[in-house]
């Protein structure tokens, strides 16, 4: 069995979103890893590395001794199509991360290696790293959303229905005007969702540098989509968000909206519902308000 160190952090956030699932997940990963390794032919090449619902095994290819990365994940109704969307963006040579094996029984995903060592958050020039940004959501946004996909009108469907319910549960009186601000800006663009195939979480260390020895040297590359089908406007909160800095807020905004070609009202009442996407959950997660950064983002973006 191989030696596999799975992170507390990893441990702790499966155990904190998934509970008794979270936990099941993590006790098999040494045991999924093993299996992965042999189907593959891979052996492993470095320490591992996680997010919230992953561990990524650098690996390399016995057959071929091309580095690749061995994603080992809990798979949800956000993820459950990241190989749909990967195949998609890769044919349409949109700049994602490269889709080598798919294991459907597991969710196990072998991927091209990148270089880990240089994600977008670390560029020094903040503005560089919005303006790369926007050129690499420009290049996924313009693939068609695959068949099957969940959508983005079915999110923002769900959204409105919520919003009666779980705004009472805002302690602030405040928190609530600006949800129900948001959910208005909502209603506006609700019956024209849109067919782009979104990535909804590209901030700037979901993007990292690619390698020369996979020919992507000088190439930014997307990673850890959770696909959706639907208006790129509601793409641009993550980078609103990521490094935040609320002077920047609206000149992002308007770098991204320019980058993509996107009428600005219809992407601000996208980006108005990532807030209320957001504070719905706060909501619910009994956090009781709105994350600060979140409520500037949408004070900024009404003009308050």
């Amino acid at each position: 069995m191989i030696d596999l160190h799975v992170p507390d952090e990893l441990i702790a956030s499966q155990d904190r979103w998934n509970g008794a699932a979270g936990r099941a997940f993590v006790a098999a990963l040494p045991g999924l890893a093993e299996r992965c390794l042999e189907r593959w032919g891979l052996r492993p090449d470095g320490p591992s590395m996680y997010g919230v619902c992953a561990l990524v095994l650098p690996v390399v290819r016995k057959a071929d001794g091309r580095p690749a990365a061995l994603k080992l994940r809990s798979v949800d109704e956000e993820t459950a199509d990241e190989p749909v969307a990967l195949r998609a963006w890769t044919a349409a040579g949109a700049g994602a991360v490269e889709l080598l094996g798919h294991d459907p029984e597991t969710g196990a995903m072998l991927l091209e290696r990148l270089d880990e060592r240089r994600p977008l958050s670390g560029e020094a020039d903040v503005r560089e790293a919005v303006t790369a940004l926007g050129a690499v959501l420009a290049r996924l946004v313009a693939v068609p959303a695959p068949e099957g996909l969940r959508t983005l009108g079915d999110v923002a469907e769900r959204m409105l229905a919520e919003v009666p319910e779980r705004v009472g549960l805002l302690a602030d009186a405040a928190d609530r005007r600006l949800i129900a601000d948001c959910a208005a800006a909502v209603r506006e663009v609700v019956a024209e969702p849109g067919d782009r195939l979104l990535h909804w979480d590209l901030h700037y260390d979901n993007i990292l540098a690619g390698r020369a020895d996979a020919g992507r040297a000088g190439e930014w590359v997307a990673l850890d989509p959770k696909p959706l089908a639907g208006d790129p406007g509601f793409e641009l909160f993550p980078a609103l968000d990521n490094l935040f800095d609320a002077d920047e807020v609206l000149w992002r905004f308007d770098a991204l909206t320019e980058a993509l070609g996107l009428e600005r009202e219809r992407a601000r009442a996208w980006t108005l519902g990532r807030v209320l996407q957001n504070g719905l959950w706060a909501a619910e997660s009994g956090e009781g308000r709105i994350s600060p950064d979140h409520a500037e983002i949408a004070r900024r973006l009404l003009g308050r």
